[in-house]
């Protein structure tokens, strides 16, 4: 069976024990991933985290939770590596889970065999362009525009996740941005059009991570953003190369 390894933390047990018995239900492979919590992490033993680069990259400085999510997403896909998984699907506990998605997701991977990530979920799509359908009918492709937005649901490759571990080894940006960034990772990184799973709070304003509020207070300055823009630049002709790149 398709592994789906969920992250969640050791505060939030009935996050895990809804998300456990929902997968039970529907027949899938659960598998709790012990999420780290960020707070715990003073700055200075934060080797992986280079501030000076999230900032300019960002333009806001690095939250507890952002750092702990992070960490946490690098932990889940080690887990993959360390179990030998070939193929294997990274959730956050606040998705709710279909009981043919290991079949959907299996059945892509099959249809588009240079695959190593498949977001499977997103906050816009937008400018997409299409790779291929599945046999189930799931299409599959990447975006002109972006950042797509949402680590929260994907599915990897073993050479994918290792490779993901190698590229995203030190923090520079969150974890959703980075994930996505496949012509910066070297992984063959797609989305699916239509997501394949549903978040449990559509509204997603506050989450476990941070409240809308504390993103706001981490931003910084205008002034100082100034380096952001020029980064975001470089990105939007890099993403749509790679949109439009066909490897």
């Amino acid at each position: 069976m398709l592994p789906i390894l969920v992250i969640n933390l050791e505060r939030s047990r009935e996050r895990w024990e809804k998300i456990a018995e929902s997968g039970k239900r529907a027949g899938l492979a659960i598998e709790r991933v012990p999420a780290v919590e960020g707070a715990s992490i003073p700055p200075e033993a934060r080797p992986d985290f280079d501030p000076v680069m999230f900032r300019r990259n960002h333009g806001a400085v690095v939250l507890d939770g952002e750092y702990g999510c992070y960490r946490s997403h690098l932990s889940a896909l080690q887990s993959i590596v360390d179990n030998g998984y070939e193929l294997a699907v990274i959730a956050e506990d606040d998705i709710q889970l279909a009981g043919d998605l290991d079949k959907r997701v299996e059945a892509i991977f099959e249809a588009c065999p240079q695959m190593q990530l498949l977001k499977l979920v997103n906050h816009r799509i937008k400018g997409f362009i299409s790779y291929g359908k599945s046999a189930l009918g799931d299409e599959f492709g990447r975006c002109i525009h972006g950042p797509q937005g949402s680590g929260a649901c994907y599915a990897v490759t073993q050479e994918g996740a290792r490779q993901l571990l190698r590229a995203l080894a030190t923090m520079v940006l969150p974890f959703d941005v980075a994930l996505e960034r496949g012509w910066a990772t070297g992984v063959k990184t797609f989305t699916v059009r239509l997501p394949l799973v549903a978040f449990e709070d559509t509204s997603r304003a506050d989450t476990t991570i941070a409240t809308r509020k504390d993103y706001s207070g981490a931003k910084l300055p205008t002034l100082m953003r100034v380096s952001v823009l020029f980064f975001r630049a470089r990105e939007y002709v890099s993403r749509s190369v790679y949109a439009m790149s066909g490897k």
